[in-house]
């Protein structure tokens, strides 16, 4: 299984764009990433059962789906190495953030970025 963005089709009117999936070549099955169909499935409870027609590009809205799609456009397919690479370029930018956050004692900036390092470090504990 190879891991790959595809778009997924949420009531048939929401296309979420860049969602991090498996892709089994041999029977062409397709898996949302572990690491971020519980945010995927906050997003669509946000959406309602009724939602108008719109695109989302998860890849602005998670880090994770975000570091993928900036390695991938570095190297395709997908190739570990560069998306370790372009991981650690992002923690390190949050990291930065995270510091002139604390040092103008800006909390909801700080919280904001705690979430987006959990979305990271939760790929390599999950």
């Amino acid at each position: 299984m190879s891991l790959t963005l595809r778009s997924v089709l949420y009531a048939k009117r929401v296309n979420i764009s860049n969602v991090p999936v498996y892709t089994c070549e041999r029977c062409s099955r397709n898996e949302v990433f572990p690491g971020v169909k519980s945010d995927l499935g906050v997003l669509v409870g946000r959406l309602g059962s009724q939602p108008h027609a719109q695109t989302i590009p998860f890849d602005e809205i998670h880090e994770w789906a975000g570091v993928l799609s900036h390695a991938q456009s570095h190297s395709k397919p997908l190739r570990p190495a560069m998306v370790a690479r372009v991981t650690e370029e992002r923690t390190n930018e949050l990291l930065d953030l995270w510091l002139v956050a604390s040092s103008v004692g800006d909390e909801a900036w700080m919280a904001e970025l705690r979430e987006r390092l959990s979305q990271l470090s939760a790929q390599y504990i999950s």
